[in-house]
C-alpha cells in the first residue's frame, strides 16, 4: 500500500503508528496524526466526489471546515454511517471505511459525468423552476431522479446505537478559536483569574502555526503551543475543548459547542462511551479568534483535480508530510502565497511558475521566491486549466489595466496541480448569528465583523489582522480587556517575539477574465458545492435578481454544508461587478447556526426514545391494567381508552359505558388534565386578558368556562378555572395543551406584561383526579365524604368544596363534561389509587362503571362540548363554534384574540361554524373528516360546505350523531347535506343543534 505522495519525512504524524483504511472498498494506508483527506491526497487519490449539479469530478481544495468538494459517507454499518462528514475534519483511525456520497456506477467513472459536459446550457440558474413541470402526475417520479442524481450524503435508516449527551456550562470568557490570538487571549484571562473555556474545531489547538515555519521566542512555532497549553491546563479555571466546534452564537452570550469524543478515533457505540457532546455555555464575554480562510481565485475549469488553495498545499506538505503532486502553477494576488512555492520546492516539488496578477509585487517571500530561481510571471492570470480527472496544464495571459481584460498572448504550462490565493476572508461567522452584520473593509479586501449588542471582543485574523506579531498582541489585549470588564486585575503579559517581514500590497481581485466573454467562457465556478459559476450569477442578475439575497438563493450560492464559505465573497464582488455597484453596495449575505452540520443526535443529547417522548402514567394505571383497559396516548399520557369485558368489541364496551354514565354511576380517571396553579395579586387581572370571557367577578368557592384564543383570535385551548382564593386559581386545560398553555401563560407574562405580579407552576402531576358522573354520583360520593355538604343548593354546579374523601384531604368541583351530575375529585397524587380503590370498594351497590376516554368523547358530543384539538384546528372562532356567550367585549382591558376576531374575514359571511348532523339513516355513522357537499351530483371538482370534526355511535339515543363545520351553518338548521365517501357512498345528513341529549341541561343541575 504505497503512499505515492508521502514525504519521507516532516509533518505532525507519527510516522511509527501506521493506519489502515477503506475508500471506495478499496485499501489504503495513512499515519496517527493525519485526516482522511491528507491520507487520501498521500495516496493520489484525486478524485473524491461529483459536483451536485453537473456531476463533474472533483478533488480536495482546502484543509478545513472551507472543504467543499470532500464530503464523505462515513462508516461501516448502516446504523453508525455518518452522511456529508468533511474529509479534511476526520481524523483518520485504523479501520476506517468512507467512501463517495454520489458517482455511478462509481465516482471515477459516472455516467451522469455526460451531463456536465453540457450542463451550462442545459441546466442554468433556476433551471428547476421553470422545467419538470407538467405534468403533475410525475412530480414524484422527477423528484426521486433528481434527487438520486444530485444528492450528498445518504441518511442511515437503522436506529442510531450511540450515544450523545449535553452538558450545561458557565464562564466568565470563552475563547472561540485555538490560534495564535485565542492561546493569548486564554493564556491572559486565565493568568487573571478568570473561568475560561478555550474551544477548538481542530483536534489540535495551534490554528495556522500547525503548518507554519515561523518561530517564536526563538524557538518552532510547535515548541511555543506546546509550552502555552501545558501552562492552560495547569490551571485549575482553565477548560481545554479541542475538536470542539463553536456552531451557534446566540442572544445574550449563549452559544453552543459540538463536541467529537469518539469520531477522531471510530468509536461509539460501546457501553458508557459518549460518541458526540453538547456544550452549552452561557458567557459573561466572548472573545471571537476565528481566524480567516484563503479564497480561491474565479478561472475556467478552476474545479479540475489538482487545484487548491494555496495555503492548503503548505498545510498538507508542513502539517501532513503530504506533496499533492509534483508540478506546480501558483496564481496569487498577494504575497502570502509565495510561502506555498518555496514550501513546494523544499518538500521536493517542481514549481513551474508563479502568476503574480500585480504588475510589480515587492516583498521579502518574493524576493525569497527570485533567489531559489522560479519562474514568477508578473501582471497576469491562470484564465484556464487543461485536464478532466486531474490537471494537465494551464493557460497564462497577461492582464489588461484593472485585470478586466487579457493584454497578451495565451502561453500553457505543463503542471499537475494549481495553487490560487485570492486573499483571506475573515471567519465571521459566529459574529452574524445573532444579527450583526459585516462591513466591508476596504483595505483588507474582506468583510469584517459588524456593531453587535453582544458582550464580544475581536482578535486575529477576523479583525484581518494577518500578520503573527499583531496577531499575537491583539490575542493579549482581547484578554486582557476582557478581565478588565469582568472587574479583575489583568496580569501583564509579555509579548513573545517573532520576526517581521516585509509585504507589498494585496490586489483586490476575485475572478480572471478570459478571451471569451463572462457569460460563454468556459465553467469558472464560484460555489464549487453547488456548481454555481460566474455566468450563472451574471445570468441571475440579468433575469433581475439584483439584491444579494435574490441572487444566492436563485443560483443557490452559499446554500451547501460549506455555506460559501470559499466562494461567497468572489460570488459578491462578480455581482457587484455585473451590477455596476461596490462591494459594500452590494452587500452579503448573513450566515446563520449551524456553523458546520451537527448531528442530531448532538442536537437530542440523550433527550431521545424514552427521555424525549416519556410514557407518563396515572397513579391508578396499574388498576387499568389490571382491570384490562385499552389504552391510547394523550399528551405522552397512558390514558385507557375503553374497558372491554369478556367476549364484548370495542362498540359494546362503549355502549355499556356509555349507559351506565347516564343511567348510573361512572367514574373516569380524568388525573392527565393539565393543572397551572395561578397566584399572585394580578392573577385576576391576568386571566381576564387571557381568556376571552370575564374573571374580575368570580367569587371563591366558584368555578367558570373559559376560552383561550391566540392572537389571531383562533380558539387554542379552553378548560375550567377554579378561584382557590382572592388571589389564587387553579387553571385545567386540555390533557395535550397542559405544556403549551403554560409556556403561552409565561410568554406573556415576560414579554407583554411584566408588570403584573402573577406566578405560573405547573402541577398536573401533584394531583390525581377522578371524575364520578350519572344520577347516583352523589350517593356515592356522600359514603366517602362526611365533611363537604353535598346537597345540591348548597352545593351547586360550577361550585368547588375543600374536604376529605374517604378519610384523604382533597378538592371536590361540581364540574361535568358530560351534562350529567359530576363531581370531579381532586386528591393528592400518592392516594389516587387508595382514594380509586375505596370508590369502587363503596360503588360494587351502585354498579361502579369505569369508562374510558372514547366513551368520554361519546357523552361530551351528545351534549354538543367541543374537544379543542379535534373541533377546533387552528382556524375558528368562538363565534364560529356557536360559543359568542364566553366573549366579553366589555372587559375594560382588551383580551388576546380581540383584534383578530374583528378582522374582516373572521366577521364574513358564510364562514365555516359548527353545528350538529343527523343522518337520514340513525344507523349510518358518518366518517370523520368527511366533505360536506350541496350537490352530490357536482361534476369535480365540487364546491366543499365544510366537514365532520367529531362521529359517533350513541347507545343512549340509538342513533349515529356528528359534529361538524358548515358554512354559514348556524343560520341553516334543518337544511340536508352530502357527504360523498371514497368508496363511492353519499351519506345524506340534516343540519341540527350540535346539543344531541338534554337540551335544557337539567340534568347536571339536580
Amino acid at each position: 500500500m504505497s503512499q505515492k505522495n508521502r514525504l519521507a519525512s516532516g509533518g505532525r504524524i507519527d510516522r511509527s503508528k501506521p493506519l489502515t483504511f477503506s475508500w471506495n472498498g478499496r485499501q489504503y494506508s495513512g499515519y496517527q496524526g493525519d485526516t482522511l483527506a491528507s491520507a487520501l491526497l498521500a495516496n493520489g487519490v484525486d478524485i473524491v466526489g461529483r459536483s451536485f449539479k453537473y456531476s463533474r469530478p472533483r478533488g480536495i481544495v482546502a484543509a478545513g471546515a472551507e472543504e467543499p468538494n470532500a464530503i464523505v459517507q462515513l462508516g461501516a454499518t448502516e446504523a453508525t454511517q455518518v452522511p456529508n462528514v468533511r474529509a479534511t475534519q476526520q481524523p483518520l483511525y485504523d479501520g476506517l471505511v468512507a467512501s463517495a456520497t454520489n458517482g455511478w456506477p462509481n465516482v471515477e467513472s459516472d455516467l451522469m459525468g455526460l451531463v456536465g459536459r453540457v450542463g451550462g446550457k442545459l441546466m442554468p440558474p433556476g433551471f428547476y423552476y421553470k422545467t419538470f413541470m407538467y405534468p403533475p402526475s410525475l412530480w414524484p417520479t422527477y423528484e426521486k431522479y433528481i434527487r438520486r442524481a444530485a444528492g450528498l450524503g445518504r441518511a442511515p435508516r437503522e436506529k442510531d446505537p450511540d450515544t450523545y449527551d449535553s452538558m450545561n456550562q458557565h464562564c466568565d470568557v470563552l475563547v472561540v478559536g485555538g490560534g495564535p490570538a485565542g492561546l493569548m487571549a486564554a493564556l491572559t484571562a486565565g493568568r487573571s483569574g478568570a473561568r475560561v473555556i478555550l474551544a477548538d474545531e481542530q483536534s489540535e489547538f495551534g490554528g495556522h502555526l500547525l503548518a507554519s515555519r515561523e518561530t517564536i521566542d526563538g524557538k518552532p512555532a510547535a515548541e511555543w503551543i506546546a509550552q502555552t497549553l501545558a501552562e492552560l491546563a495547569a490551571m485549575p479555571e482553565v477548560t481545554l475543548l479541542a475538536r470542539a466546534t463553536v456552531n451557534g452564537y446566540h442572544d445574550h452570550n449563549f452559544l453552543t459547542i459540538n463536541e467529537d469524543r469518539a469520531d477522531y478515533k471510530g468509536g461509539g457505540g460501546r457501553p458508557g462511551e459518549v460518541r458526540q457532546r453538547m456544550h452549552r455555555v452561557r458567557a459573561r464575554w466572548v472573545v471571537l479568534a476565528t481566524g480567516a480562510q484563503e479564497r480561491p481565485l474565479v478561472f475556467s475549469h478552476n474545479d479540475v483535480p489538482g487545484c487548491m488553495v494555496a495555503s492548503a498545499v503548505s498545510t498538507y506538505i508542513n502539517r501532513y508530510g503530504v506533496l499533492p503532486g509534483q508540478q506546480l502553477v501558483l496564481m496569487t494576488t498577494n504575497d502570502g502565497a509565495y510561502q506555498t512555492a518555496l514550501d513546494w520546492e523544499a518538500a521536493g516539488g517542481s514549481v513551474v511558475a508563479v502568476v503574480d496578477t500585480r504588475p510589480n509585487p515587492q516583498g521579502d517571500l518574493i524576493d525569497a521566491v527570485h533567489a531559489r530561481r522560479i519562474r514568477v510571471i508578473t501582471g497576469s492570470g491562470v484564465i484556464d486549466v487543461q485536464g478532466k480527472k486531474r490537471v494537465s496544464g494551464v493557460s497564462v495571459a497577461a492582464l489588461g489595466p484593472g485585470a478586466d481584460s487579457l493584454a497578451g498572448p495565451v502561453t500553457t504550462l505543463r503542471c499537475d496541480t494549481v495553487a490560487s490565493s485570492g486573499g483571506w476572508s475573515p471567519v465571521v461567522h459566529l459574529s452574524c448569528h445573532t444579527g450583526s452584520r459585516p462591513t466591508w473593509d476596504v483595505k483588507a479586501i474582506g468583510f469584517v465583523p459588524g456593531p453587535t449588542r453582544q458582550r464580544q471582543i475581536t482578535a486575529g485574523g477576523i479583525n484581518a489582522t494577518y500578520p503573527l506579531a499583531q496577531v499575537l498582541l491583539e490575542g493579549i489585549n482581547a484578554g486582557q480587556e476582557a478581565v478588565a470588564k469582568l472587574g479583575l486585575k489583568p496580569v501583564e503579559v509579555v509579548m513573545p517575539q517573532v520576526s517581521s517581514r516585509r509585504e507589498g500590497k494585496a490586489m483586490a481581485l476575485f475572478y480572471i477574465p478570459h478571451s471569451r466573454p463572462l457569460t460563454r467562457a468556459p465553467m469558472q465556478f464560484v460555489d464549487y458545492q453547488n456548481d454555481v459559476t460566474a455566468a450563472g450569477i451574471a445570468l441571475a442578475a440579468r433575469e433581475g435578481f439584483e439584491a444579494i439575497e435574490h441572487i444566492k438563493r436563485y443560483t443557490a450560492m452559499g446554500f451547501g454544508t460549506d455555506q460559501g464559505k470559499l466562494g461567497n465573497i468572489n460570488g459578491m464582488a462578480i455581482a457587484a461587478k455585473v451590477l455596476g455597484k461596490s462591494i459594500p453596495d452590494t452587500g452579503t449575505t448573513v450566515f446563520r447556526p449551524n456553523y458546520t452540520p451537527v448531528a442530531f443526535g448532538a442536537i437530542a443529547g440523550r433527550h431521545c426514545g424514552a427521555l424525549f417522548e416519556p410514557k407518563r402514567f396515572t397513579a391508578m394505571h396499574a388498576w387499568h391494567v389490571k382491570r384490562g383497559a385499552k389504552f391510547e396516548d394523550v399528551g405522552q399520557w397512558k390514558r385507557p381508552w375503553y374497558y372491554p369485558q369478556p367476549g364484548e368489541t370495542m362498540q359494546q364496551a362503549l355502549d355499556r359505558e356509555c349507559k351506565a354514565a347516564r343511567s348510573g354511576v361512572a367514574v373516569l380517571d380524568a388525573s392527565t388534565l393539565g393543572k397551572i396553579d395561578i397566584q399572585g395579586k394580578d392573577a385576576r387581572e391576568f386571566l381576564s386578558r387571557v381568556y376571552t370571557n370575564a374573571w374580575a367577578k368570580l367569587g371563591v368557592g366558584k368555578c367558570r368556562y373559559g376560552v383561550m384564543c391566540g392572537e389571531s383570535g383562533m380558539v387554542f385551548d379552553d378548560g375550567v378555572t377554579s378561584c382557590l382564593a382572592e388571589n389564587h386559581f387553579l387553571m385545567t386545560t386540555t390533557s395535550g395543551g397542559a405544556a403549551h398553555v403554560l409556556e403561552w401563560l409565561e410568554i406573556y407574562h415576560q414579554t407583554e406584561w411584566p408588570e403584573l405580579e402573577v406566578y405560573f407552576t405547573s402541577v398536573t402531576d401533584h394531583w390525581a383526579t377522578m371524575t364520578l358522573s350519572g344520577p347516583e354520583s352523589r350517593k356515592l360520593l356522600a359514603e366517602l365524604c362526611d365533611d363537604i355538604d353535598l346537597d345540591k343548593d348548597n352545593f351547586k354546579f360550577m361550585d368547588w368544596r375543600e374536604g376529605t374523601v374517604a378519610g384523604v384531604p382533597a378538592r371536590v368541583f361540581r364540574i361535568s363534561f358530560t351534562g350529567e351530575l359530576s363531581f370531579e375529585i381532586n386528591v393528592q397524587a400518592n392516594y389516587g389509587l387508595y382514594v380509586w380503590e375505596k370508590l369502587f370498594e363503596k360503588g360494587a351497590r351502585y354498579n361502579l362503571t369505569p369508562y374510558g376516554t372514547e366513551t368520554m368523547h361519546i357523552l361530551r358530543a351528545e351534549k354538543g362540548f367541543i374537544i379543542t384539538g379535534q373541533d377546533t384546528d387552528g382556524s375558528v372562532t368562538p363565534f364560529d363554534l356557536g360559543m359568542g356567550w364566553a366573549v366579553a367585549n366589555s372587559k375594560p382591558f382588551s383580551y388576546i384574540g380581540k383584534r383578530g376576531m374583528a378582522r374582516e374575514d373572521c366577521v364574513r359571511g358564510q364562514r365555516k361554524q359548527l353545528v350538529g348532523l343527523k343522518t337520514r339513516d340513525p344507523k349510518t355513522v358518518l366518517p370523520e373528516g368527511a366533505q360536506a357537499v350541496a350537490d352530490p351530483k357536482q361534476p369535480l371538482p365540487m364546491d366543499l360546505l365544510g366537514h365532520i370534526s367529531s362521529s359517533y355511535w350513541s347507545a343512549n339515543l340509538n342513533r349515529s350523531i356528528a359534529m361538524g363545520f358548515i358554512k354559514g351553518g348556524l343560520e341553516r338548521m334543518g337544511e340536508t347535506v352530502y357527504y360523498p365517501l371514497p368508496d363511492g357512498r353519499v351519506i345524506e345528513a340534516e343540519i341540527c343543534s350540535p346539543v344531541f341529549f338534554d337540551p335544557k341541561g337539567e340534568r347536571q343541575n339536580v
